[in-house]
């Protein structure tokens, strides 16, 4: 009877591949620092702040300008105009004071601060109030970024001879440009 190496065993054991690896470490991890929020949550929560503080701004301002405490902050949110928000904007008093006694808080105008409080304080201070403004900065110019028309061309026929695809709104051959007007649809045609 044959007998078989105990070698042979063991090369079979070597060959097969484990589903979950010995070493997780090696594995590919994100740079830096981990986040502690989501960017498009904080963006996101901003502009639900933006929207929500222009409704009744012109009712609470006069008082939370002048508020020194928490307290303050909260008699300036407990107002009937303020409705059902007042409850989520009441949680977050004592990051709305410290928002609104920073140096750099907008002294004039309505729409800056309504801006600069909501980008503030939409990270719900797990990141500092200038943490959560640079996010949403970023949030914002990554959204106009993301997906735009970088050319658009047309398909022409032009009085050179050349039939194709233009080039800068103009025929490649002869550089005559394509005359765009208003009262001119792009389905119309230019011989008649």
């Amino acid at each position: 009877m044959a007998r078989t190496s105990a070698k042979v065993g063991e090369q079979k054991r070597a060959r097969k591949k484990y589903e979950f690896p010995i070493d997780r470490v090696s594995e590919k991890q994100p740079r830096g620092r981990p986040r502690k929020i989501q960017p498009s949550w904080v963006r996101g929560r901003a502009d639900n702040y933006r929207w929500i503080l222009d409704l009744f701004w012109q009712h609470v301002w006069p008082d939370l300008s002048k508020a020194e405490t928490q307290q303050d902050v909260i008699q300036s949110f407990a107002r009937p105009e303020v409705g059902s928000y007042a409850l989520d904007l009441i949680r977050s008093a004592d990051l709305i004071l410290q928002v609104v006694r920073d140096p750099d808080f907008p002294k004039r105008k309505r729409q800056a601060q309504i801006n600069f409080l909501a980008d503030s304080i939409a990270a719900y201070g797990l990141v500092t109030p200038r943490s959560s403004r640079d996010i949403c900065e970023r949030e914002r110019a990554r959204i106009k970024r993301v997906h735009r028309i970088l050319r658009y061309e047309f398909y022409i026929e032009c009085s050179c001879g050349y039939i194709g695809h233009s080039r800068n709104h103009a025929c490649p051959k002869c550089e005559a440009t394509i005359p765009f007007s208003i009262d001119l649809p792009f389905e119309t045609d230019l011989d008649s």
